[in-house]
Formats: structure tokens, C-alpha cells, sequence
């Protein structure tokens, strides 16, 4: 608030402005400035892969992505009803750069976010339950607003990665949204989760309900 004072002095920018009409303008400035550094904190937390946009999504024809979907999405009116996206699609499609999106968003809306990559995420879960920090780790991902986990089903998930993916879900389940991107169908997750009945659990707390984005282009974005 000092230094646009101080600018609007140096600039003579307040002579036409009554008392009133300066504090308004003070005031308007100061709220800005708090907001993007709001904004700034939970993008940098976050952590996320891709510092991506909704306005530079690409619909290209062979993509047959959903744009009113993806406007509707974007108001993040799903994260205040607690649901779910699911993105597929091939490798290099864009699935990453689309949660990450998302994501943003999120934050510019005021909402907490964490991005992980899958196989990142499954081995500093294990990593902290050997140092003894497990507990921290995981209740501050529950809290957070949105979850993305990003390339999952890379591989097959073990007995421990199971039964913390299932307390994960079980935590956000109906309270917290979460989205997840994976380059296999969804059905293919059942068997990437493993054990029946974890498998079951896990996949009715996380489809239910979800909307689900699938990028169908066979050419990489990369190419």
C-alpha cells in the first residue's frame, strides 16, 4: 500500500481523486497484493509438474476433449461437492499438463493443493512411515483440497502401497476431491491395485461419482 502511494505522489495520480475515492483505491490495492501472494503460496506448495493454464488447453479434433466439460470443471464447483476426475489417455497426450491445470485453477479459487507424481508419492509415503513421520505426512495430504496423483499405474501396486492408497481414499471420500491421470483405462485398475477386496474398496471410493476425461489422440504432443 506505501509504495503505490508513494507512486500515486511522485505521479501526482491522486489530485483527481477525492479522500474517499484514494482510501477505495488503497484499499483495493492492499486486498491484490494479499491475494496473489495467496495465490503464489499455494501454487509454489502444490508443487506442481506443469505450470499450466484452462485457457491453453488444446481441443485439437483428435483429442475429442469435452470443452463445455472442461468449462464446467473449471470453476472448480467439483471440488465443493467432493468429486473425483479421472483422465486417461495415451503417453504424451497431455493428461499431466490437463490436471496440473485443474490444479492451478484450484489455487486461484482458494483451494489447497498437492500434486504427486504416483510412484514419487508411493515411495515418500514409505519413506515416511520408516522415519516415523508417516502420520504428519498423511494427515496434511488429507487436508488438502485437492489431490492430483499423476501417471498412476506405472506399476503394480505392493501390500503396502494398496492399504495406504485405501486409507488415502478412504480419508477424502466424500469430504475432498482428488484427480488422477493415468495412461491405462480405468478398468485396467483393478488389477494394477491388486487384491480384490482393497481393489473394490479403493475403486468405489474414487469412481463413483467421478468425471471422467479420456484423451483419446494416439499422437503425442511431444511429437
Amino acid at each position: 500500500m506505501y509504495n503505490l502511494y508513494k507512486n500515486m505522489l511522485d505521479t501526482n495520480q491522486y489530485e483527481s481523486l477525492t479522500n474517499e475515492e484514494l482510501l477505495t483505491v488503497l484499499i483495493n490495492a492492499e486486498w491484490d497484493n494479499k491475494e496473489n501472494k495467496r495465490i503464489d503460496r499455494y501454487v509454489t506448495l502444490a508443487k506442481f509438474r506443469y505450470r499450466a493454464t484452462i485457457e491453453n488447453i488444446r481441443y485439437d479434433d483428435d483429442r475429442e476433449l469435452d470443452r463445455s466439460l472442461i468449462m464446467r470443471l473449471a470453476d472448480c464447483s467439483f471440488i465443493k461437492q467432493s468429486k473425483n476426475i479421472l483422465i486417461t489417455g495415451l503417453t504424451g497426450t497431455g493428461k499431466s499438463y490437463l490436471a496440473s491445470a485443474f490444479g492451478y485453477q484450484a489455487c486461484y479459487n482458494g483451494y489447497k493443493v498437492v500434486y504427486f507424481n504416483a510412484q514419487k508419492m508411493f515411495a515418500k509415503l514409505k519413506s515416511a512411515k520408516a522415519d516415523g513421520t508417516y502420520n504428519k505426512l498423511i494427515n496434511r495430504i488429507a487436508k488438502q483440497d485437492l489431490l492430483i496423483i499423476d501417471d498412476f499405474g506405472l506399476h503394480v501396486l505392493d501390500d503396502v502401497d494398496r492399504l495406504v492408497l485405501l486409507e488415502m481414499m478412504e480419508d477424502r471420500h466424500g469430504l475432498k476431491s482428488t484427480i488422477i491421470s493415468s495412461q491405462l483405462p480405468i478398468k485396467v485398475w483393478y488389477d494394477i491395485i491388486g487384491e480384490s477386496t482393497i481393489a473394490d474398496a479403493i475403486l468405489d471410493r474414487l469412481v463413483n461419482g467421478a468425471f471422467r476425461i479420456e484423451i483419446k489422440s494416439k499422437k503425442s504432443l511431444r511429437e
